[in-house]
């Protein structure tokens, strides 16, 4: 993958040599866009660590396991709530697989649930609550566009979250008919 990624960059300068007024001062602005979004992303994941080592999310967790509606549901929910926490789909989904994934392989274990299923819908419920305002990915958007939290924000909610929720119940509904697809 890496050497794919080598080849295409030096592919891309060699077929655009001559439009780039200079490759140094080219690199230099990517490289200097790079940095805001590498660091707000890093510091909202060193965040989701912090918040996984309190004491208060044990109590989040306990929670969150005892949500009735079936281990879809709950772990809708699960990963909704540590995805917001964190501010990071994966940040989030990392926490909850870590912490549950047992409990809900063993409950849909249980009820002959297929354990594809169980991931498709932790991954889709991780990416719903993750765009709030304190999301790395949110800020990183907003400082690239120009824009601010009040000019944009209402439009991230229908897009990112709205969107979201509507697909994950889609996907436990269909799933909980069908048991998987």
């Amino acid at each position: 993958m890496i050497t794919a990624l080598a080849c295409a960059i030096v592919t891309v300068i060699a077929v655009n040599f001559r439009r780039l007024p200079s490759l140094r001062a080219t690199m230099d602005a990517g490289a200097n866009a790079a940095v805001l979004p590498a660091m707000s992303v890093a510091s909202l994941v060193g965040f989701g660590a912090v918040v996984a080592a309190m004491p208060a999310f044990a109590v989040v967790r306990d929670a969150v396991l005892g949500i009735g509606g079936g281990p879809l549901v709950s772990l809708a929910v699960a990963t909704n709530l540590l995805a917001a926490l964190t501010g990071s789909a994966s940040g989030g989904l990392t926490i909850a697989l870590d912490a549950l994934a047992a409990t809900y392989v063993t409950r849909a274990a249980e009820i002959g649930l297929n354990p594809e299923l169980l991931h498709r819908v932790a991954v889709i419920g991780s990416g719903t609550l993750d765009s709030l305002p304190h999301n790395g990915a949110v800020v990183s958007l907003l400082a690239v566009c120009g824009s601010t939290h009040r000019d944009s924000y209402r439009d991230i909610v229908v897009v990112g979250i709205i969107g979201g929720l509507v697909a994950l119940a889609a996907v436990i509904a269909l799933g909980s008919l069908v048991g998987s697809f």
